[in-house]
């Protein structure tokens, strides 16, 4: 253990050695001149950073066993580290990064919108961590249209009186949404804007406070949900979540069906089914209200 630990201050000393010397002068106001060293020296560091020479000279020797979070925070700052620098920064240094602070992603890249757009077959969404539906494609809009609003997943589930009838096994997909929620409000960076989505729903819906209070915490996976689409009747869908890398707290849910199954029949129903103004079929009749 103690050579592990060993190895690692040296990985951080050669690694913090090397951030220095790519580091531009200019870059903090300071006139590149005639300097025997790529980079900044490491006097200008420590400086601008708030510690000793001798300190710093320690940490990129490998002989500083506990540097601070806010001293390696400082560290981040001179060298104009980004996100995934100052992650692996911190790590090197043993540490956990604190989050930085950041309002909850309202807005998708053009980009992205447009590959939703190419998924004919798959309802797909992009939402934040607060559950709020920032983008959805067409078919995505076709599977939910039995519900008055599509802004938010949360709401959508405990707010909408369409969902206790469209989820057939409502108390599971439920408790999967409330655990997802604690598990983003767990988050310092965004716990603000989640936050928001548990008071209203805390104050609109009983269901919702019971489960926010047993503090479920459940990640987003792979998930198969049984609805009642009031158009095409029963589907079963595969949900699979994934986390949109470089895009802040955004997430891409994407729904997939068996190959050749009723369910996969049902999404090419609901696609020829589309218009401008959406689903234009219609309305499902169970067989026994049929008769």
């Amino acid at each position: 253990m103690a050579d592990s630990r060993g190895r690692s201050r040296t990985v951080f000393g050669a690694y913090l050695r090397r951030l220095r010397e790519a580091t531009d002068p200019e870059s903090l106001g300071l006139p590149r001149g005639q300097r025997r060293v790529s980079g900044l020296r490491r006097e200008e560091v420590a400086t601008f950073a708030g510690v000793s020479v001798d300190y710093y000279t320690r940490l990129e020797q490998g002989r500083e066993e506990n540097p601070s979070q806010q001293m390696l925070d400082s560290l981040c700052r001179v060298l104009q580290l980004n996100e995934d620098q100052r992650v692996h920064f911190h790590r090197l240094a043993g540490t956990d990064p604190a989050p930085r602070p950041a309002p909850l992603t309202t807005d998708v890249p053009r980009e992205i919108r447009l590959l939703l757009e190419r998924w004919s077959m798959n309802p797909a969404f992009v939402y934040n961590d607060a559950q709020d539906i920032i983008a959805v494609n067409c078919l995505g809009q076709a599977l939910y249209q039995g519900f008055s609003s599509m802004a938010n997943f949360a709401q959508m589930m405990f707010v909408d009186p369409h969902a206790k009838s469209f989820y057939v096994d409502w108390d599971l997909v439920a408790l999967d949404t409330v655990g997802a929620l604690r598990q983003a409000w767990g988050k310092p960076s965004v716990r603000p804007g989640v936050q928001e989505v548990v008071d209203r729903l805390t104050a609109a819906d009983a269901d919702f406070a019971q489960m926010w209070s047993g503090h479920a915490v459940i990640g987003k996976h792979r998930r198969t949900k049984r609805l009642l689409h009031p158009s095409v009747g029963e589907m079963t869908l595969e949900y699979h979540d994934f986390t949109m890398p470089d895009t802040g707290d955004l997430h891409l849910l994407v729904c997939d069906a068996e190959p050749g199954s009723r369910t996969e029949e049902s999404l090419r129903l609901l696609g020829t089914g589309l218009d401008g103004e959406g689903w234009r079929g219609r309305r499902y009749v169970p067989p026994a209200a049929a008769e």
